[in-house]
């Protein structure tokens, strides 16, 4: 591909991330409250001004309005331009990825649904302390389509194959991750692993397979350990007797996207 036309198709999928992300805000705030992501339209939860198709454009409507409602002045929070601008990084990056190693560009669909399901986990996660069941069950049901759409997404040629090989992955990851949610609970007498994270992982394995849905808990939960006291340093945190795992397994899920075979496999040549 020609340098140019390579720069032109990084920046179309660089503006069609950040208008998904746009959407993912939408899903964001909510998903949780169990309001509909189709109507009624975009409008501003202070004062209900509709949001014109004007006020509606990723990233440049918060810049021109300065993060502000047009109509009530009241600040608009930063997270609708961080996870439009977060959304747009990540889905030209994982092109970027994925061109440049010369992988099936097959792996984009399971990559970008997976990237915009932990943004969704990992905001939601943090503001409310769940991640709702509509974001896991779609990577779970979109992971299955796409093993039977994309066997090549798996290395596989048979789509039955890639298939029952997402499904077990599934089942396996799920399986493992409530086993540990049921004896944390036993051990600890309280919750110690939450039920949206079991099914994270459940859905990380049936979009890219067991040893995702394991990289993801072992780098999110080095990752949570790491920033453990630090979060304890911040008022707010300071209080709450368990950390929100969600953004961890986020982060756990990132790394695997990017690096996780290249750390598995320098990982298997020191042991070896």
């Amino acid at each position: 591909m020609y340098p140019q036309l390579f720069t032109v198709w990084c920046v179309i999928v660089f503006v069609f991330g950040c208008c998904i992300g746009s959407f993912l805000n939408v899903c964001i705030w909510r998903v949780p409250r169990g309001m509909s992501v189709v109507s009624p339209p975009s409008h501003c939860p202070k004062c209900d001004h509709e949001i014109t198709p004007l006020e509606n454009i990723p990233l440049l409507s918060w810049i021109f309005l300065r993060g502000r409602c047009s109509a009530c002045h009241e600040p608009i929070t930063i997270r609708y331009f961080l996870v439009e601008l977060v959304t747009g990084l990540l889905f030209a990056l994982i092109f970027l990825k994925v061109t440049a190693a010369g992988e099936p560009l097959t792996l984009l669909a399971p990559f970008f649904v997976m990237t915009a399901i932990l943004i969704c986990s990992a905001f939601t996660d943090c503001e409310l302390g769940i991640i709702p069941n509509e974001f896991t069950y779609t990577g779970m049901i979109c992971g299955l389509l796409f093993a039977l759409l994309f066997p090549s997404a798996w290395h596989l040629e048979s789509r039955i194959t890639a298939f029952l090989l997402s499904l077990g992955s599934l089942a396996a990851a799920g399986g493992l991750m409530a086993l540990c949610a049921a004896a944390g609970r036993r051990i600890f007498r309280r919750e110690a692993l939450g039920w949206g994270d079991v099914k994270f992982i459940a859905a990380a394995g049936a979009m890219a397979g067991l040893p995702c849905a394991l990289f993801t808990v072992a780098a999110g939960s080095l990752a949570g350990l790491l920033a453990a006291p630090f979060l304890r340093l911040i008022p707010k945190y300071r209080k709450r007797r368990t950390l929100r795992f969600g953004p961890f397994l986020a982060f756990g899920m990132l790394l695997w996207i990017f690096f996780g075979e290249t750390l598995v496999g320098m990982y298997l040549r020191i042991l070896n």
